[in-house]
């Protein structure tokens, strides 16, 4: 008889935890299939150090053959489910289609980036979700710096100079904390730049009444002291109304020239979840305590992409975080393994530990078991949590921090990743597409 087959959508955190507890689980008595658009884990996390140059982007990608020992690995995106014929089809990335059965599908396809209504966003911000963003906007930001020393017209000068951010979560205030020293490093290079008085500005913008609105009131009061002591305009209350090519106009009616628009607004789930024709919830697939898709035995979700329960806070969700999606993947893989008899199935359940935000250089915000710290002990807390959450490339993580303390850093744009390789992702739900100049509309 030949083995079931277990087909994993997605090798983000949830993806990545499932099937690597399965590997452990049920590689014997199972086919685990991982079906994903990149041949490595990526650990989000640390993207802000990537596109500042503190650490080298193979550090944060683990490889999946490498690591997930006994799991099939299939380059694709998803693009089509059959649940009726329990089928799933990809998309290679040379644009090759293939598909396969499944006896279990797990749905951890994860989130892409939020877009808002905005004119002119789609076409001038930059994202930041994976790899090819951040290794972007590092080669943009240090070009930018470039032409401004060299820029004979003040006004364009101050222009590259100055990087607008929207979004004060988690990512952006990261950004924002990291894109400052990185731009005082190069700026230092420059000195021209000094000597005709434009020294890099950073704007960071958030509807909110505060940075940081998700978590604590102490993360939040340490990361906005530090972003305001290094020179950071925080903007609350505030975002953008229109973006063109020569800046961004503001809510509050303020036009400020930049050629550098950072986008880390928020995530919605991936576009596969709404085109299964499943109930949702905040555009999330809905599932139950086990991870299970109401109505469809074989079929769990868990990650970006679920709305699962969360049994410490009756009647609430489980929020989008790296924390949950990890632990979610290993609950789904122990309750498929149950279903096949291997073991009993269990309730997901887990209260947040606390948060870490590494705001640069020497300082940091963090609650680990909800005890407030911040300076070089919450650095020190926070790249040692960053250091057990990741599932490889340790060593090599650490030496690159090592490095970054004893060296100067470097800075010299890279030329692999051009503009057109990274637009926001299509959020067509949240946009209607405009017709192309000269056509019809669809």
């Amino acid at each position: 008889m030949s083995r079931p087959r277990i087909v994993i959508v997605g090798a983000g955190f949830a993806g990545y935890g499932t099937a690597r507890t399965l590997a452990r689980l049920a590689k014997e008595s199972a086919e685990i299939v991982l079906v994903n658009p990149n041949d490595y884990f990526l650990y989000v996390p640390l993207l802000p150090e990537v596109a500042t140059g503190v650490l080298e982007p193979r550090r944060i990608s683990v490889p999946l053959a490498g690591t997930l020992p006994g799991v099939r690995l299939v380059l694709g995106e998803v693009d089509a489910v059959d649940l009726e014929r329990r089928r799933v089809g990809w998309t290679d990335p040379e644009g090759n289609q293939g598909g396969m059965g499944y006896d279990r599908l797990v749905l951890a396809a994860g989130s892409v980036n939020k877009l808002l209504p905005i004119p002119g966003v789609a076409e001038h911000a930059h994202g930041f979700r994976g790899l090819p963003e951040a290794l972007y906007l590092r080669d943009h930001i240090t070009r930018q710096i470039e032409l401004a020393d060299t820029a004979e017209d003040p006004a364009e000068r101050a222009a590259r100079c100055t990087f607008v951010v929207v979004g004060a979560g988690y990512t952006g205030t990261e950004v924002a904390a990291h894109g400052r020293l990185f731009t005082d490093v190069l700026a230092r290079r420059h000195p021209r730049l000094g000597k005709v008085g434009h020294r890099p500005q950073w704007l960071l913008l958030d509807v909110a009444p505060r940075v940081l609105p998700e978590l604590g009131r102490h993360m939040a009061d340490t990361a906005s002291r530090v972003l305001r002591k290094r020179g950071v305009e925080v903007l609350l209350g505030t975002s953008v109304q229109e973006a063109t090519h020569d800046g961004v106009r503001l809510t509050d009616g303020r036009f400020v020239p930049t050629r550098s628009l950072i986008w880390c607004v928020g995530v919605r789930p991936d576009p596969l979840v709404a085109e299964l024709g499943l109930k949702t919830n905040k555009g999330r697939l809905v599932v139950d305590e086990y991870l299970n898709v109401p109505g469809q035995p074989e079929v769990f979700a868990c990650g970006d992409a679920a709305a699962v329960p969360d049994l410490t806070r009756p009647g609430e969700l489980t929020p989008m975080t790296a924390q949950h999606a990890i632990r979610q993947g290993r609950t789904a893989a122990r309750n498929i393994a149950a279903s096949y008899e291997h073991g009993t199935a269990r309730p997901y359940k887990h209260r947040d530990l606390g948060f870490a935000v590494d705001l640069g250089g020497l300082k940091a915000a963090a609650n680990p078991l909800k005890v407030p710290l911040s300076g070089p002990v919450a650095k020190t807390v926070t790249r040692g949590y960053h250091l057990l959450a990741m599932p490889g490339n340790r060593v090599r993580t650490s030496s690159d921090w090592l490095l970054d303390a004893l060296l100067p850093r470097q800075t010299v744009q890279l030329g692999l990743v051009r503009a057109p390789a990274v637009p926001l992702e299509d959020t067509a739900p949240e946009i209607p597409a405009a017709p192309p100049r000269g056509g019809r509309p669809g």
